[in-house]
């Protein structure tokens, strides 16, 4: 008897899913004989390689209330040696930008104590030679080893400058992509995809490649020499 109505439970579980089934597949079926146009969402991605570089670096001297003097003119002496290690590597004194020295206070615990203090200066290179600077940003030893120089490496921003006419090419492809899609769900009503009525792009995904992070309001990831550009489109076509 227990048997008879597990049966009995599984049987009309199955029967209802049945029913369920082929109600929403005719209610699809019906919406797509009563419209006029379908809209569906595409999509197009391209792998591309960065071709400029920004590489921020920074020199350092800690100094005392007292040697603030002293630790000026060695912030000077500390620049030219950065300047002479960036321009016999090749690099231009038009792509290289010195920021003013700027000072930062080091508390300590000992009130008594006589200040201390960070002098910090930065330095921005921007290049089109991605690997070169990519390698440099990576050798600085000679710096801090030979010439004694607090010498860092803050951030190394990878871009790409033909995005826009990449973001036209990937466009064309997405709605591409959207009328594939249309015609699928335009096939399974038994109708076919006329002209496109209108389309709306969506924000661009700069990525690392084989990412999944995306962003509603769009990202530019920077921080691989590799990318990968993603763009939606949402499209409407007509129904005939």
């Amino acid at each position: 008897m227990e048997n008879n109505k597990n049966y009995t439970i599984f049987g009309l579980i199955l029967g209802v899913s049945l029913i369920l089934s082929f109600g929403i597949g005719s209610f699809t079926f019906y919406k797509l004989r009563s419209m006029d146009f379908i809209s569906t969402t595409g999509s197009a991605k391209k792998e591309v390689t960065s071709d400029k570089v920004k590489w921020t670096s920074s020199i350092t001297r800690p100094v005392k209330v007292s040697t603030i003097k002293d630790g000026y003119a060695k912030m000077d002496a500390d620049l030219k040696e950065v300047k002479n290690f960036l321009t016999s590597n090749g690099i231009t004194e038009e792509n290289i930008e010195i920021s003013p020295i700027f000072m930062n206070e080091v508390y300590e615990q000992n009130q008594g104590a006589e200040k201390n203090y960070n002098l910090v200066q930065n330095i921005e290179v921007q290049s089109s030679d991605v690997q070169k600077i990519s390698s440099l940003a990576k050798n600085t030893s000679s710096l801090i080893i030979n010439k004694g120089v607090l010498f860092s490496t803050n951030s190394l921003e990878y871009y790409y400058s033909k995005l826009p006419e990449t973001r036209i090419e990937l466009l064309a492809n997405a709605v591409g992509d959207a009328k594939a899609r249309a015609e699928q769900l335009a096939n399974a009503g038994g109708k076919k995809i006329g002209v496109l009525k209108s389309a709306s792009s969506g924000v661009v995904q700069v990525t690392s490649p084989n990412s999944v992070e995306v962003s509603d309001y769009g990202m530019y990831d920077t921080s691989k020499i590799q990318k990968e550009i993603m763009v939606t489109v949402k499209a409407s076509f007509e129904i005939k």
